[in-house]
């Protein structure tokens, strides 16, 4: 009888105690994984899909009330005559978040890879809640700026966020059904919609909860006395309680089993993890200490539980071939060309609402409400629709196609308001923006998330997926630090931004390479992850560590598919 696992709450079900009981490691393993991928959509998905969900509500919530936080700050420390922050402390601060993602994205992926999903799922949000609580709490003194201190602990709580990424979607994929698996992943992600649209609501109820002192000042450089303290108040809230879902989602991320697909591919020593939980149990302090030969023996028995850890310089040998790689830089690719675009959009935002008439207003408390609903319409016209529009057909259309047809529409539409920038409307800008981010969600935003987490083996899974990301989050850094100080290259007083359509013909371009990146990724739709696997290039060795079998050898089923699944070499 094999060791059982610890963990597992209402949320994520513990499907390796299930079939303890079997003897046979391969038979158990066998057994375990066809009961998640065969099994029926039921509350354990959705609240597995909620758990996970809950971080990226937070994620997003964290990243885009960015703006409104820099509004925020420049209104109560007016670092110039404007009331505003300074365009490099503006800059600054929203770089510092993607700065932090990226090292979170690939550190983080890479230690599920070596220790667990399990030991690592938590830890993130953990960092989030306290970088976001610092945050709230930050003050300047004699010796310190404001805006260094925010960009200290926005570093922090983006290496947070950037762990989220990689664990949320693995571990979502490693215990999805595979009929459902898509939908699944990319109701996770989705929530990330519903954090923007929650900042903006925060927002919109501060604004109204402070009315009486925002109304006293025209504008923000006049914002003074009662109004200055009200904005001070406004910022360190609407930052503080985007610590409220990732606290109600931490409990069950911490009580997580590991995922059986971690603890039959990767983890190794069944006696010394069974030595370990008969020493914990008893009550006794340390580690467990097993027969020596007893556990020569049980590796000897559990070939397909001694699977050499990962390491950067295996990682680097497996990748190395063409085969292998191509996949590797198509995934991680395509996530950068999107993000140019998909984050350096923003720039644009003020010139949307503004055509709607959300743009301006006789008062403070009239300009920030205005800003907030506005973000409040946006967000519901483009991208919640968008996500959502993914989620039903990612399993039936599939990942490969909608990413397809998503670059080519958002490479069209930016050749349009691109070339024809002088001749549109304020109205035909709305249209355009809405459109955008629809394609933008319903499309490459959704699928570079997806697809990562599902196609790469199990050993290498998390930190394919932490490289891709991390390739996505350089991509803003290119939008926001390279792209966007174009836009106001040759500015005057009647024109702020008159390079505002040649920044849109080079997202055009960064669309139109997205097309090309595509190809090199596999279609994932309704295969197992065994089955993915068997895709790659692996040395001629098997997870058992035999032979890999064809898949017309097993004669195509999963279960064939799944006790032959590859180990790198």
């Amino acid at each position: 009888m094999a060791p059982k696992t610890a963990g597992g709450n209402a949320a994520f079900h513990n499907f390796h105690n299930d079939f303890a009981h079997i003897e046979d490691p391969n038979e158990r393993r066998r057994l375990a994984l066809a009961e998640i991928d065969k099994a029926p959509f039921g509350w354990y998905h959705v609240r597995a899909c909620l758990v996970a969900g809950t971080g990226f509500f937070t994620d997003s919530y964290d990243i885009f009330c960015v703006s409104l936080l820099t509004i925020m700050l420049g209104i109560v420390y007016k670092h110039d005559n404007q009331g505003a922050l300074t365009t490099p402390q503006d800059t600054a601060i929203k770089v510092a978040t993607s700065a932090g993602t990226v090292l979170g994205q690939v550190g983080f992926g890479a230690l599920a890879d070596v220790v667990g999903r399990k030991r690592m799922y938590g830890l993130e949000l953990i960092l989030i809640i306290v970088a976001t609580l610092a945050q709230s709490l930050v003050g300047p003194g004699p010796g310190t700026s404001v805006v260094g201190l925010i960009i200290f602990w926005r570093v922090l709580m983006g290496i947070g966020i950037g762990g989220d990424y990689p664990l949320s979607s693995i571990i979502t994929s490693e215990f999805a059904t595979t009929k459902w698996r898509g939908a699944m992943m990319g109701a996770v992600f989705a929530m990330q919609g519903f954090g923007q649209l929650g900042g903006a609501l925060v927002m919109l109820c501060l604004v109204a909860g402070f009315k009486g002192s925002l109304s006293t000042s025209k504008d923000y450089a006049s914002c003074t006395g009662n109004c200055v303290i009200a904005v001070d108040k406004m910022w360190r809230a609407l930052i503080g309680m985007g610590i409220v879902p990732a606290c109600i989602a931490l409990y069950y991320r911490l009580t997580i089993p590991e995922t059986p697909r971690y603890t039959f591919d990767v983890a190794r020593d069944v006696e010394k993890a069974n030595a370990d939980v008969s020493t914990y149990i008893s009550g006794k302090k340390g580690e467990g200490h097993p027969d020596e030969i007893s556990q020569a023996t049980a590796r000897r028995a559990s070939v397909s539980l001694d699977v050499p850890k990962a390491s950067w310089g295996d990682f680097f040998s497996f990748y190395g071939k063409w085969s292998n790689g191509k996949i590797l830089f198509g995934t991680a690719m395509s996530w950068l060309l999107l993000d140019v675009a998909f984050y350096g959009l923003g720039l644009n935002s003020s010139t949307v609402l503004t055509a709607i008439g959300y743009g301006k207003g006789p008062t403070v408390y009239k300009q920030l409400f205005n800003i907030a609903a506005g973000n409040c319409i946006l967000v519901c016209a483009g991208a919640i629709p968008g996500y959502w529009l993914a989620v039903a057909t990612l399993d039936t259309v599939g990942r490969k196609p909608l990413q397809f047809i998503g670059f080519i529409f958002l490479t069209i539409l930016f050749i349009v308001w691109g070339f024809a920038y002088h001749k549109l409307s304020g109205h035909a800008m709305l249209g355009l923006y809405v459109l955008v981010q629809l394609f933008f969600n319903w499309g490459p935003n959704m699928t570079t998330f997806i697809v990562p987490g599902e196609c790469f083996p199990t050993r290498y899974r998390s930190t394919s997926h932490g490289i891709s990301a991390g390739s996505g989050k350089i991509g803003s850094i290119i939008a926001q630090a390279a792209i966007a100080p174009l836009r106001t290259r040759g500015a005057t007083k009647d024109k702020a931004n008159p390079w505002l359509n040649h920044v849109m013909q080079i997202y055009s371009a960064f669309m139109f390479a997205g097309i090309f990146t595509t190809l090199l990724i596999p279609e994932t739709k309704r295969r197992t992850l065994e089955d993915l696997a068997m895709d790659w290039d692996m040395g001629g060795e098997s997870i058992t560590g035999n032979p890999v079998q064809s898949k017309a050898a097993d004669g195509g089923s999963d279960e064939g598919v799944a006790e032959a699944e590859p180990k790198a070499a």
